[in-house]
C-alpha cells in the first residue's frame, strides 16, 4: 500500500466558503494561541510542552473560548502536530523559527481526519467534515482509503481539497537499464544516452502580460497608501485598509492568477518528463545539487530557480518509490572535468567551454553528456 495525495479542486457554495473560512480563522487563532504560549514559557524559564500536552490545553481553549467548538475538531489536533514538527525542525535541523499566523496570508489551509467515512466521493461530489457534499474535479479518481484532506485557498481565490488515500499502486515492467542525468540551464537535463531534454521557459512566455499588471499593482498600491495617509491626517471615522481597494485587489489578484499559470506550467511539464523517465529505466542516478548555493550567482539566479531541480528530483524519487524503480544521488563534484572514458582530470572548465578533448587519450567531449556518464559512472 501505498500513500497517495490526490489534488482537486473543490466548488463550495457562499455558506461552505464561510465555513471553510471560519475554520481557517479558528486554526489560525489556536496556533497563534500555542505559540505565544511555547514563548511565554520560555522567557520564563519553563520547558517545551510535547504535542499530546499542547492537545489538553485545547481542550482548554474551547473552554474560554467557545466560539472555538464549532471548528472541526481534528483540524485543531492538526495545529498542535504541525507546531510541534515546526519545533522539532527548530531543534533538529537548526531552521527558522515558527511564526505567527496572519489572516492577511495569501493561502490559508486547514486539515481533517477521516473518520467513520466522513471524507467519501459521492458521485461527482466530495463529502468533508463540517461542509457536506461539494462539487469537485480531479485529474485521478479517488481510490483507496481515505486517511485525511486539506482544505486550502490559493492566492487566486480557489478552493482546493488535497486527499490523502492509502491505495495500491501497481509496479512498472522492469527495463533493465541504467541512467545517469546531468542539470543544466540551456538544457534542463541531459541524459548518460546522449539525450537533451529542453528547457521551457514559462517564465518569459508570459512576462510581458505579467509585467503589465505587475507595474498597475504597484502604482495602485501607492495611490492606496496615500489614500489612507489621507484618512488619518483628516481623522477619518473609519479609516480605510488596502483591502478596501478594489482596483487594487484586482490588479493583486491578476499577477497571482499569472503566477499560479507559470507554476502550473512548470509542474506539467515536470511531471510528463518524470513518469517518462522511470517508464524507461530501473535506476536513475542524479546529481546532488545544493540551489542554494548556486542562487548566489545573480546573473543565473533567475534561469536557475525556474528549472526547479529540486522539484524534480523529489519527483523523481517518490515516483521511483511506488513503482519499483530505484532513484540515486550522486556527488557531481568533478563531473564535468574528468573524462569519463580514461579518467583523466582536465581541470575546471569555465561555463561557456561546452566541449573539450581529453588530453590523455584523444577523446572529445560533449561537456554535459560526459557530466552525466560520470554520474552514471559513479
Amino acid at each position: 500500500m501505498t500513500l497517495r495525495a490526490i489534488k482537486t479542486r473543490i466548488y463550495p457554495n457562499l455558506a461552505q466558503q464561510s465555513k471553510i473560512i471560519y475554520n481557517f480563522g479558528c486554526c489560525r487563532f489556536v496556533w497563534n494561541q500555542l505559540l505565544n504560549m511555547q514563548i511565554e514559557r520560555y522567557n520564563n524559564g519553563g520547558s517545551y510542552v510535547n504535542e499530546f500536552d499542547m492537545n489538553y490545553l485545547i481542550k482548554c481553549l474551547k473552554n474560554e473560548y467557545p466560539f472555538l467548538k464549532q471548528a472541526e475538531s481534528t483540524s485543531l489536533l492538526h495545529v498542535s502536530r504541525d507546531l510541534n514538527q515546526a519545533f522539532q525542525k527548530l531543534f533538529k535541523e537548526h531552521a527558522g523559527y515558527p511564526k505567527f499566523k496572519s489572516r492577511k496570508f495569501p493561502k490559508q489551509s486547514y486539515k481533517s481526519n477521516s473518520v467513520n467515512h466522513n471524507i467519501q466521493q459521492l458521485n461527482n461530489c466530495l463529502k468533508l467534515p463540517k461542509l457536506g457534499k461539494i462539487p469537485f474535479k480531479s485529474g485521478h479518481p479517488i481510490k483507496g482509503k481515505v486517511k485525511n484532506a486539506t482544505i486550502r485557498l490559493s492566492a487566486t481565490g480557489k478552493y482546493y481539497a488535497i486527499v490523502l488515500v492509502d491505495a495500491e499502486v501497481s509496479k512498472l515492467p522492469t527495463t533493465n537499464q541504467s541512467v545517469g542525468i546531468d542539470m543544466g540551464v540551456a538544457d534542463l537535463m541531459i541524459t548518460s544516452d546522449g539525450v537533451k531534454f529542453p528547457t521551457i521557459r514559462f517564465d518569459k512566455m508570459l512576462s510581458h502580460k505579467k509585467h503589465y499588471w505587475e507595474k498597475r499593482l504597484a502604482r495602485r498600491r501607492l495611490h492606496a497608501i496615500k489614500e489612507i495617509a489621507w484618512d488619518k491626517h483628516n481623522k477619518a471615522l473609519e479609516p480605510r485598509n488596502l483591502s478596501d481597494f478594489s482596483n487594487y485587489l484586482k490588479a493583486k489578484r491578476m499577477v497571482a492568477l499569472y503566477n499560479e499559470k507559470i507554476a502550473n506550467q512548470r509542474n506539467n511539464y515536470l511531471h510528463k518528463l518524470t513518469k517518462q523517465l522511470v517508464k524507461r529505466y530501473d535506476v536513475i542516478k542524479i546529481e546532488d545539487l545544493k540551489t542554494k548555493n548556486l542562487l548566489r550567482n545573480h546573473k543565473l539566479a533567475r534561469a536557475i530557480a525556474n528549472q526547479s531541480w529540486r522539484t524534480l528530483r523529489s519527483q523523481l524519487e517518490y515516483k521511483c518509490a511506488w513503482y519499483g524503480k530505484q532513484s540515486v544521488t550522486v556527488n557531481p563534484r568533478k563531473t564535468s572535468q574528468i573524462c569519463s572514458s580514461c579518467g583523466y582530470d582536465d581541470g575546471k572548465h569555465t561555463l561557456d567551454i561546452r566541449q573539450w578533448t581529453c588530453p590523455k587519450c584523444g577523446i572529445q567531449h560533449d561537456r554535459d553528456i560526459n557530466a552525466s556518464m560520470n554520474i552514471l559512472n559513479a
